[in-house]
Order: C-alpha cells, then sequence, then structure tokens
C-alpha cells in the first residue's frame, strides 16, 4: 500500500530561501503528500510569500512560537500523512524524493523509520563539502546504534518515519532542546527500531554562514554529546568516543572558520 506522506517546515524569517525550499516540495511527482509550513511569525516577507502560493497541497499558519521544536511539534500534531519529516526553510529535496521514500515504505511495511542520503549547498545552490557528505553517507552504511550514540552522523533533512513510531517513542521532539532535538529523536527510534536506508541522495543540506550549525557550531556540538552521554546510560566507551568525535569536528569546524576569514577556503 503506498503511503501519504507529510512535510514539516518549520520557518522563521527565510524569504530568502523559503520560495525554493517550498517549490522542492510542491515539484514532487509523488501522488500523496501535502506541506505543512510552520511559521513562527516572520517579519520579512515570508507570510507574503506564502501567501502567493496557489496550492492544494500546501497549508500554513503563522504565529508566534517557542521556537524550531515547538514548530516541528505543531505540524506533527496537524499532519494527516502516515509518513512524517521535516525540512528546514532553506533546505531542499531532490526531485522525486517523496517517490524514492515513499516506494521504500511501501516495499518494506515494517521498517517505522529510514533515512536517506543527503548532499551539501550553499546559499547559491552549488554543492559543497563533497567530503562530509562521502562521510555521512559511510557512516550510515556501517550503522550500529553503539556508532550512533558516539556520534550524529545522520542529515535530519533525509529522515522519514511512520507517524506511529513517534507515539511509540514518547511523542515528538524535545522542546528543551535548540540544536539537538533531531540526534534526540535518532537515539530515541534507534534504541527500539532498526532504521532502513535508501541508498540515494533525497535531500540538500544549505550551508551557510548565518546557518546555526555555523554560528552556533560549539554549543550544537556540546548539546550532541549531552544527549549522547543521556542515552548512553553513561558508559565509558560512547561517552569517551563521542567526546573525540565533538572534538574532531569542532576543529573541523574552527578550520574551515578560519579559512574563511583569513583566506581562500580549501577545494571542495
Amino acid at each position: 500500500m503506498t503511503p501519504s506522506i507529510t512535510i514539516i517546515m518549520p520557518s522563521y524569517n527565510q524569504a530568502g530561501f523559503i520560495k525554493e525550499s517550498i517549490e522542492s516540495v510542491l515539484r514532487q511527482t509523488f501522488p500523496s503528500f501535502e506541506l505543512l509550513v510552520i511559521d513562527g511569525g516572520s517579519t520579512d516577507g515570508t507570510v507574503e510569500i506564502l501567501r502567493k502560493i496557489q496550492d492544494s497541497r500546501l497549508r500554513w499558519i503563522s504565529e508566534k512560537d517557542k521556537g524550531q521544536a515547538d514548530a516541528i511539534n505543531k505540524g506533527f500534531k496537524m499532519a494527516s500523512g502516515n509518513i512524517l519529516a521535516w525540512l528546514n526553510a532553506d533546505d531542499l529535496y531532490f526531485p522525486n524524493a517523496l517517490t524514492t521514500v515513499g516506494n521504500f515504505f511501501a516495499q518494506h511495511p515494517q521498517t517505522l523509520w529510514a533515512i536517506g542520503q543527503c548532499t551539501i549547498i550553499n546559499e547559491h545552490g552549488k554543492e559543497i563539502r563533497k567530503w562530509v557528505s562521502a562521510y555521512k553517507s559511510w557512516r550510515l552504511s556501517q550503522y550500529s546504534y553503539s556508532a550512533l550514540l558516539s556520534e550524529n552522523f545522520i542529515p535530519q533533512m533525509s529522515v522519514f518515519f511512520r507517524k506511529d513510531a513517534i507515539a511509540k517513542v514518547g511523542g515528538g521532539v524535545d522542546e528543551n532542546l535548540h540544536y539537538a532535538m533531531d540526534y534526540d529523536l535518532w537515539l530515541r527510534l534507534g534504541k527500539q527500531f532498526e532504521p532502513g536506508f535508501i541508498p540515494e541522495p533525497v535531500a540538500k543540506f544549505r550551508m551557510y554562514a548565518a546557518t546555526k550549525s555555523i554560528t552556533g557550531f560549539h554549543r550544537q556540538f556540546q548539546e550532541d554529546y549531552e544527549v549522547g552521554k543521556k542515552y548512553s546510560g553513561n558508559a565509558f566507551w560512547p561517552v569517551f568516543f563521542h567526546g573525540i568525535n565533538r572534538l574532531k569536528i569542532v576543529t573541523i569546524y574552527q578550520l574551515l572558520a578560519l579559512f574563511r576569514k583569513f583566506g581562500r577556503p580549501p577545494r571542495n
């Protein structure tokens, strides 16, 4: 049986990118999907963009919220599809991504969540950091729950899960988390259910100077570390390796920041 899919798009002041992100969803040819844009009361023209889009597959609200996690949970409650995902308002889907995902879940009825591959693009849509994408794809191919406890290598925008899986792992994303709400959910899901793997790119993560993953990478990876420690039960080796991985990736981000500040960035 072909599932229906709901894409939730949390948004706040993303007028520069949201139209392209919405179009990447609405251009999908999958027969049964909806897009819910949950906007936090943007003041930069986002609402005017939303008002101009006339498509029955799009529903949207714009109201003050408590942040990204709150917006995602609102979307979960509004969703009518039996497969859910969230796509940030500056990220994109590949053409036919939802067909690929829908077919995967139809062919694997026992799978409760699945992960596809993801590429990284800059603010102009050019693919960058191919080595990061390759590394994460390799980690996914070697997936184990213990490995996930030691590093968050799952690209959020390429994860899809059945609606009833959320109820089985205690509800939506943790609204107390600012960066690692996705990692927390993956660890809750992974603790009970093995993920499926979709061996092709389905999403594009947009990385640029103003993204949370650039402006707050110290806090992001510290929050990841604390979440990993929580689910490891303070077992020594997962916590130890997560600390090593946190040091590794923070060092890489610091080096990239230096290249951006003082010279040409490394070739991708």
